[in-house]
């Protein structure tokens, strides 16, 4: 067996002709910079790209494949260099058993399986052309779809206040809305960890994953996950989320809850920490946004954790880094190759050839997870101490 670093929840910007997919994201973000930047400079061996739905995009697929710069693998996915494409789609779902919108991740194997998909949802989606579209149909119906694709379906960032499984889709549990026999693994999203998602019982038998979402190319691999299987392929993460044989997520990469921005309760006016039912102590509020912390409370119906779970093990892209900017970052990739060696591996001897001691013992924090944060909420980041 061996382990690879994978990031499954990447935006597409522009495609390959310059038309916008993702409108919130970076123009820089096309599919073939992102697996660039993955194989190069980021070193994840497996990205999932989750606008792939939409015909350029597979179009710019098609291109890469004919000109002989990656290939299609047997057992699924497409070989760029040293990393894995994963064909995704994010899609919002919003039924008649919903009780607001909530967004999900499905993938497949094959860039002939996402084609069947995009001509299936084409029948169920207003606009194709564009990421995160909403679903005219039962989510049932679009799970059952995806496993007769030989799919995987995650529920995406499934805590956070708007767009997601219990931030908005369900009032307490996901069988309201979701068949649990056809979820493949839930996302955590930048907001929670793997501590609080296991507040809720009925999450237990589930794979948790921690993804970056992605909407630049920095931000790629913010959070990841360590997976251990025999090759970089579809079938053997399948079998990872399932944890078949010896294949199994290792290890989950994530910020801290605190640095996401949706973590606590603020009011909704001028983002100021507040209590649910008080008035805002800075503007006078009634109006807030529920953070997340406060919303698995609400949920919580266990004090038993699964012993069996994979370290979550908080970090931050090094670019997070107080006093490490772009001509530092060069430096370190320069000379020890990839961000996710630098972040692991490289020594605090070795370090200190390129950044001073107070730098080289920050990296060194952010690897055993130890960097000092102030909270974030309402829309709006946690954030790093300057100090070690």
């Amino acid at each position: 067996m061996n382990t690879f670093y994978i990031d499954l929840h990447v935006h597409i910007g522009r495609t390959i002709y310059g038309d916008p997919v993702k409108i919130t994201a970076s123009d820089q973000l096309t599919l073939t910079n992102i697996i660039h930047e993955c194989s190069e400079r980021k070193g994840i061996d497996m990205v999932g790209v989750i606008d792939s739905h939409v015909p350029d995009v597979q179009a710019e697929i098609q291109q890469l494949l004919d000109h002989g710069e990656a290939i299609e693998l047997g057992e699924g996915g497409i070989q760029y260099k040293s990393t894995t494409l994963i064909l995704g789609s994010e899609i919002e779902i919003y039924d008649t058993n919903c009780h607001g919108p909530l967004h999900v991740l499905c993938y497949f194997p094959t860039l002939e399986r996402m084609q069947q998909f995009t001509v299936w949802l084409s029948n169920h989606m207003k606009n194709i052309t564009l990421s995160t579209q909403r679903f005219y149909g039962e989510a049932i119906d679009l799970q059952k779809k995806v496993q007769e694709l030989e799919g995987l379906f995650v529920p995406a960032h499934m805590f956070t206040p708007f767009k997601s499984l219990y931030g908005k889709g369900v009032q307490y549990r996901l069988a309201e809305v979701l068949n649990p026999a056809l979820i493949d693994a839930v996302e955590l999203g930048l907001s929670a960890d793997t501590k609080m998602a296991d507040c809720l019982s009925e999450l237990h038998e589930f794979t948790f994953l921690t993804n970056s979402d992605a909407h630049s190319i920095p931000k790629i691999a913010r959070e990841y996950q360590q997976i251990c299987i025999e090759k970089a392929t579809f079938k053997e993460l399948k079998r990872a989320l399932r944890n078949q044989g010896d294949r199994r997520v290792v290890a989950n990469y994530g910020l801290n809850p605190r640095l996401g921005k949706y973590f606590q309760t603020t009011c909704a006016n001028c983002f100021h920490p507040v209590y649910r039912g008080e008035s805002c102590k800075e503007c006078g509020s009634k109006q807030y946004i529920k953070g997340v912390s406060e919303r698995i409370h609400e949920l919580q119906d266990t004090n038993t954790f699964p012993t069996n779970r994979p370290p979550y093990i908080s970090q931050v892209p090094l670019e997070f880094l107080p006093y490490l900017g772009p001509k530092t970052l060069r430096k370190l990739l320069n000379e020890f190759g990839t961000e996710m060696n630098v972040i692991h591996n490289v020594t605090r001897e070795d370090l200190l050839e390129i950044v001073p001691p107070s730098l080289a013992d920050r990296i060194l924090a952010n690897r055993n997870g130890e960097l000092s944060i102030k909270a974030g909420g309402g829309g709006r980041y946690g954030s790093l101490s300057k100090e070690t």
